[in-house]
């Protein structure tokens, strides 16, 4: 594969990793820089005695550093990349680092290993015992978990605020002892709730009620449609094979990357990457699940366009989705926006209708202007209707920057009444905020 510059410089995680990445992309920094036909690889100098080790498989389109970046990739990928992309005869073809040879195998193994898994014949008899087995200690977890939600209302909710997270996490490891890991992070996140916020208890109820739909809704399963049965599980924590969900037939756009969230949840690096389909119109959520050192299986930034087709998680309300291929072009701008919060209002109560428990949704929303009222930072539309800012909203003086005190076209990430800005375009040209 040869690699470019437009390239490399596409894959950045963010602006500061590609700014970085342009730092780093001097040759000198480097103390030893190699290729062959599958990867290439070198060595940069850090702040500390050893420096970092950092290689690319060209064949596959993947990166692996040894620095403690948690980005994929790192800057030293993208200054690899981009050395390389300018002058790849810097690079030797000297006998391969045994760090390299070693990372390629591993990559060659697991891609056999899944080569095998997928032949390999599946004993339908033992996969459907271990099923059974697992629908049984989710029950059994469920049922458990009710009479502690019982507890909590006869009980009265005015000491909630002084319980610690112990307490929480108790009941939380009870679902996951259960295989109903769905479930234990909605309990942790009633940890989360600001109990000294006026106005908490609202708040406590909507989560706890939450988690009591869910756990009623599994259990009551041979009632309701088939499609909400399944939002069911996906909440409780029950995976859908994703080698078969390939197999059907998905939605093909251009789709542009409008968000990218990483964290770090139970030792893996979750990367969330937010969509929208340029002419269908339709957003999707691609997760990504990454061990670390192994590297992304796909790489999605702010503000790039792919030609791709993307198949849904069966949902009533399908969001999250998985990319079955994919290509990257050139930016495209959206053809249709909400033009206003009514409109998205709208939106959320018809997908409210069909499943009252939802995660946060993206909306392209045309003209919105921040505004400050009431000690408090709002996005107003052009009807001259507001909603607030998400709490802890930490970007409010770059979005102020790229407004400029005008109105601009806006991705918002949020629910119910609160939204978060996480993009503007700015002259034609999206910009991640």
């Amino acid at each position: 594969m040869n690699l470019t510059e437009e390239q490399i410089l596409t894959l950045a995680p963010d602006e500061s990793s590609k700014k970085s990445g342009k730092e780093l992309a001097n040759p000198s920094k480097w103390v030893t820089k190699g290729a062959n036909e599958q990867a290439i690889w070198g060595e940069c100098q850090g702040s500390g005695s050893k420096p970092y080790q950092t290689q690319i498989d060209i064949s596959n389109l993947a990166f692996k550093c040894s620095c403690p970046s948690r980005k994929f990739p790192c800057k030293h990928g993208i200054a690899l990349g981009l050395i390389y992309a300018r002058q790849q005869n810097l690079f030797s073809h000297s006998t391969v680092p045994a760090w390299v040879n070693e990372w390629i195998s591993k990559r060659s193994q697991r891609d056999e290993k899944k080569a095998e898994k997928k032949d390999k014949p599946v004993d339908e008899a033992a996969q459907e015992k271990r099923q059974q087995a697992r629908e049984q200690k989710v029950s059994d977890g469920i049922e458990e978990l009710l009479v502690w939600i019982r507890d909590i209302i006869r009980n009265g909710i005015i000491n909630i605020p002084g319980k610690g997270y112990q307490y929480w996490d108790a009941v939380a490891k009870r679902m996951v002892d259960a295989q109903a890991p769905g479930l234990a992070g909605m309990i942790r996140g009633l940890s989360n709730i600001n109990y000294f916020k006026e106005g908490w208890q609202t708040n406590f109820l909507d989560a706890l009620l939450n988690i009591y739909l869910i756990a009623k809704g599994y259990l009551n399963k041979e009632l309701l449609d088939p499609l909400i049965v399944q939002d069911v599980r996906n909440w409780i924590g029950f995976t859908i094979g994703q080698d078969e969900l390939k197999e059907k037939q998905g939605v093909k756009d251009t789709w542009l990357v409008i968000n990218k969230h990483i964290s770090d949840e139970d030792n893996l690096t979750v990367e969330r990457n937010w969509l929208y389909g340029i002419d269908t119109n339709q957003y999707a959520l691609v997760l990504q699940f990454i061990i670390r050192g192994q590297g992304a299986g796909i790489l999605l930034s702010p503000g790039m366009c792919i030609d791709a087709e993307l198949v849904y998680f069966p949902s009533v309300s399908p969001q999250r989705a998985l990319i079955k291929n994919q290509t990257t072009v050139a930016e495209k701008t959206p053809n249709q926006l909400y033009n206003s919060w009514q409109d998205v209002a709208e939106a959320e109560t018809i997908i409210c209708s069909h499943f009252p428990v939802r995660s946060e949704r993206a909306y392209v929303i045309k003209q919105l202007l921040p505004v400050h009222f009431n000690n408090a930072w709002w996005l107003k539309d052009l009807n001259d209707d507001i909603i607030s800012i998400k709490d802890g909203y930490n970007k409010i003086w770059k979005l102020l920057a790229f407004s400029g005190g005008n109105a601009l076209n806006m991705v918002v990430i949020g629910k119910e009444n609160s939204y978060e800005p996480v993009g503007v375009w700015d002259h034609q040209t999206y910009k991640p905020v």
